[in-house]
């Protein structure tokens, strides 16, 4: 199946629906959401119509206006306990970037990819947008190699097989470089990658303890590659203690 294929096409908007509400947490109608992703009237229609039916959705036949029901927040209820942990790995989060003002993030592995799934963006003028939901190159990026560090080294020869497997010889990765890199994580306990997937921009990536499913989560403090290297001993001081502080047993 292709992004084209009709059933996929359909959940994704399905998702943009969802999205759109989360970022202008407001009523919306229907021309606007059709404005917003260049939906086809009678799509748009149509897909508004069937998440309300399923109960998902509400209908303001006054304003013609729509808006999520608390099904939506119910469903996903569950993430803080059940993902993240009893909110331990949440409270880390917001001391870490309370501490540093840095952008601090929550990623796991998503197949053959590490996916950020939380994020605090710092509020100094030089920065570098990541938003959760998006990913990176497992065997590549700083906090996809950081989850790879957590595997075995056959898990993770299989998983590189499978990654050659499907990129271009240009963009394949030798086994052998990548484990001196794995070793040196497992080693020091931290990565350090600079100017790896975005020019001047750098992360600390350190994996936390296995918390619930056995999901395995990364801690990253990503910024300018200059203001990382200048503090990258109070951040690494900074992370320790709130892995420490919120998730020792």
């Amino acid at each position: 199946m292709t992004d084209t294929d009709p059933a996929i096409k359909t959940a994704r908007r399905v998702f943009e629906v969802l999205e759109y509400f989360e970022s202008v947490q407001r009523p919306i109608s229907l021309k606007e959401i059709a404005t917003r992703y260049d939906y086809p009237t009678s799509s748009a229609a149509a897909l508004l119509k069937s998440m309300v039916t399923l109960g998902y959705l509400f209908y303001d036949s006054y304003n013609r206006t729509y808006m999520p029901t608390m099904r939506i927040a119910q469903m996903g209820s569950w993430l803080n306990s059940g993902l993240f942990g009893e909110t331990e790995i949440l409270a880390m989060v917001d001391f870490v970037h309370g501490e540093l003002d840095e952008l601090v993030n929550i990623s796991t592995q998503s197949d053959l990819n590490a996916q950020y799934i939380h994020c605090l963006q710092t509020s100094k003028r030089l920065r570098f947008e990541v938003q959760p939901g998006d990913i990176r190159p497992l065997a590549i990026s700083g906090i996809g190699r950081t989850m790879l560090s957590t595997h075995t080294d056959v898990e993770i020869a299989r998983l590189m097989r499978r990654i050659n497997a499907l990129c271009p010889p240009s963009e394949q990765m030798d086994l052998e470089e990548l484990m001196k890199i794995i070793n040196g994580i497992r080693r020091d306990g931290y990565m350090f990658s600079k100017h790896i997937i975005t020019p001047d921009a750098g992360v600390i990536a350190m994996p936390l303890p296995k918390r619930g499913f056995g999901r395995v989560l990364v801690l990253g403090v990503g910024g300018p590659v200059f203001r990382l290297e200048e503090n990258q001993e109070s951040i690494l001081s900074c992370m320790r203690e709130g892995i420490r502080r919120y998730l020792s047993a």
